[in-house]
């Protein structure tokens, strides 16, 4: 009988580090929840590990979502968020969590919560082990100054400077990894201007000082120029949507480019504009209230913050009845056809960049070795076809921390004939 291993090897890939380098044919093998070794095709086995055969099929980090939503419920009925009851909101963020997962997405960074700890709660079981879902960031209930809130229910509100210190200590002692501003206007409201600033510069200064202070970091729903402009001036770490972004928070924007992260969240905006008539917002009404002119102003504006170097990562507000769960990976595509990204770029941005924003970049989103072992191996290559990543039948294998999620039968990983023999063709490898 097989004796159970902590090893796997996926031989015979065509492995798509995200290093920037292009993707070549090779063995990769995992020893426990790490990369162990990457290197040349060849080798017959390596130890004891299970195999999973390659067939030539692109071995891939994982992917990141920088602006999760897991209690976003597919409800058209913004309202029916705060309603929710917490029970049924709970089981729901859980079946979220797991979306992402089957979906490939190994890394999400929380973008707010509709109830207080349905974030942490969720971070803490998949961490646990007791449910399935990718490495997560936590959030809480958006900050909100009074007449800023875009759902009903779902926001705390903070007016001042003390007050800000106050949420934000709140939010801290509920367990979350990032606080959330919720700072400008949405037009779907239809009476809160996307171009409309509601904090002022002293009340963004003191959520942002207290929350580092804390040891957390502060992501903002900032769609007026303004906004992002306050993002950069008090240190804002993750600046969600930046439509509006003018010549001078650009140049801000680029001065900064180091330390702070953009996500558009540009599914948003396509599927509202396009998408939404069936659940009660058609085309005429979205144009009517601005999103058209927003997409191609927030389009010319990504373009500009790609060629300047900011970063720009894929994700965002998935949830809503016509940006439903399970279809995360359209932001890729829009990346490419859009943006102009290169599907290398846009493959970056949704794996090495996602290290980065989880805080983990020497850990998280390469296939390399010391790397945590968050991977998909994908029927066909994203570089020649980047809308491979939406289809889930194509991900024909997910792991995550060294643990098969998902994998097909005829995948399913099998011993070598004479475990433990020797290899030493693969880079990082050691005996064992």
């Amino acid at each position: 009988m097989p004796v159970p291993t902590d090893k796997t090897l996926f031989r015979n890939v065509s492995i798509l580090d995200s290093t920037g380098a292009q993707p070549y044919t090779g063995d990769v093998l995992v020893d426990g929840d790490r990369i162990a070794a990457v290197g040349a095709a060849g080798a017959d086995q390596v130890g004891d590990a299970r195999v999973i055969e390659g067939r030539g099929r692109t071995l891939m980090s994982g992917l990141c979502d920088a602006h999760t939503h897991f209690t976003w419920n597919n409800s058209a009925d913004l309202d029916g968020l705060g309603t929710m009851p917490v029970e049924e909101h709970l089981l729901f963020a859980i079946e979220s969590a797991r979306s992402y997962i089957d979906s490939g997405y190994t890394m999400c960074l929380g973008a707010a919560s509709a109830k207080a700890r349905l974030d942490v709660v969720c971070r803490n079981v998949i961490n646990e082990g007791r449910f399935p879902g990718p490495r997560y960031l936590a959030n809480g209930p958006e900050i909100a100054v009074t007449g800023g809130e875009l759902v009903k229910g779902i926001t705390w509100f903070a007016d001042g400077p003390d007050e800000m210190r106050k949420a934000v200590r709140k939010l801290v002692e509920i367990g979350v990894d990032q606080i959330k501003l919720s700072m400008t206007g949405e037009e779907i409201t239809g009476s809160q201007r996307a171009e409309d600033t509601y904090f002022s510069d002293e009340e963004v200064a003191a959520a942002v000082t207290e929350a580092h202070r804390r040891g957390k970091r502060v992501c903002a729903h900032a769609r007026s120029a303004e906004s992002v402009k306050m993002c950069v001036r008090h240190g804002v770490d993750i600046v969600y949507h930046a439509s509006f972004t003018d010549d001078e928070g650009m140049d801000m924007l680029e001065s900064a480019k180091d330390w702070i992260f953009v996500a558009p969240g540009i599914n948003w905006l396509i599927a509202t504009l396009y998408e939404a008539a069936d659940f009660g917002f058609p085309q005429e009404a979205a144009e009517a209230v601005g999103y058209k002119r927003e997409l191609e102003i927030a389009t010319e504006g990504i373009i500009e913050m790609h060629r300047r170097g900011i970063k720009v990562l894929p994700g965002g507000d998935y949830g809503f009845a016509w940006t439903p769960h399970g279809t995360y990976a359209r932001d890729l595509q829009h990346f490419v056809e859009r943006f102009g990204f290169t599907p290398m770029e846009t493959i970056l941005a949704a794996t090495a960049l996602g290290g980065e924003i989880m805080l983990q970049p020497g850990e998280l989103g390469k296939v390399q070795p010391g790397y945590y072992a968050d991977l998909i191996l994908v029927d066909g290559d994203p570089l020649a076809d980047i809308t491979v990543l939406q289809d889930h039948d194509k991900l024909n294998v997910i792991m995550k921390g060294g643990k098969v999620h998902k994998e097909k039968p005829s995948d399913a990983g099998h011993l070598p004939p004479n475990p433990g023999a020797p290899d030493t063709t693969l880079i990082g490898a050691t005996s064992s």
